[in-house]
């Protein structure tokens, strides 16, 4: 065999080898791999169980004093005896309530305004030098302001969820609009469509993905600005009856609706990412 042939079968030889990572079974250890649905909601159980035991260890063996951090019993006690009076529906009800307002006000000025910032430079030269500008302000300087202007009233919440989540919403939904690919835009001008029906069939098919995953981001954001308006103005919520137990030494109410608090986020996003793949079948990323 001529050295020319050897080379030739030496080549077929390695062009016929499989890619690294081609055909292998997903592993834990490789980046992007997917993980089974049982897998996963496995692991995610047992980190809380564990952290749920060393709550136990630390509260049964004295490590911690139960003024610091009552025992988990000590809680879901006082959890039931605040549901069997009604005070924890009705603090839960209010603050669901004021939360969903405000952010459902934030969103539905924050949508159309970033995505006419994202598809449109004129937009985007009046309106987001403004938004960066205000975003940086502390949300936390505008309570006294708030209180000022509307008292303790639910408004007074809503304009600090407004202004927790609004300015952050603008900007995350410009971007996920800014991330549709030009050439899309190029086809529906080749196809000769206009300007609104490229927004209607094209930008927004495109971009509602991105958007809804900022409306889940921000909507974390709107559980911990009402929280807050609550601790320092209310009469009622949440927030209010956690400031009320500290003052009482109620360690047990606080850890409580802490985990309340938590519970309602955590059920809130994974209520959001099931509808996400209901909605938006077609991404890339179901």
């Amino acid at each position: 065999m001529s050295a020319t042939e050897g080379q030739h079968s030496s080549n077929k030889g390695s062009r016929a080898q499989p890619r690294a990572g081609v055909g292998r079974p997903p592993s834990a250890f490789r980046i992007g791999d997917p993980l089974n649905g049982r897998i996963y909601v496995a692991i995610a159980l047992t980190v809380f169980l564990l952290l749920f035991f060393v709550w136990w260890l630390a509260t049964a063996t004295g490590w911690v004093k139960p003024i610091f951090l009552p025992s988990p019993g000590a809680v879901w006690d006082k959890m039931v005896e605040l549901t069997l009076n009604g005070t924890l529906l009705a603090d839960a009800g209010i603050s669901i309530y004021r939360m969903l307002i405000g952010f459902a006000i934030a969103s539905a000025l924050a949508i159309p305004i970033g995505i006419m910032i994202g598809c449109f430079k004129t937009w985007e030269a009046a309106i987001e030098p403004f938004v960066d500008f205000v975003r940086y302000m502390p949300v936390v300087a505008f309570v006294p302001l708030t209180i000022l202007w509307a008292g303790t009233s639910d408004i007074q919440k809503f304009v600090i969820i407004f202004i927790g989540t609004f300015f952050q919403q603008v900007l995350m939904v410009m971007d996920s609009v800014k991330r549709v690919p030009p050439d899309f835009v190029g086809l529906g001008r080749t196809l000769g469509l206009s300007e609104t029906k490229i927004l209607r069939r094209i930008v927004l098919p495109s971009s509602l993905p991105g958007i809804w995953d900022t409306l889940r981001i921000s909507l974390g954001w709107a559980w911990t600005w009402l929280v807050l308006a609550e601790l320092v103005a209310a009469t009622s919520g949440l927030g209010y009856r956690i400031v009320v137990s500290q003052r009482y030494f109620q360690t047990q109410t606080i850890i409580g609706y802490i985990l309340l608090l938590g519970l309602l986020g955590l059920l809130t996003d994974q209520t959001m990412k099931a509808l996400e793949r209901v909605f938006f079948r077609y991404s890339s990323r179901h």
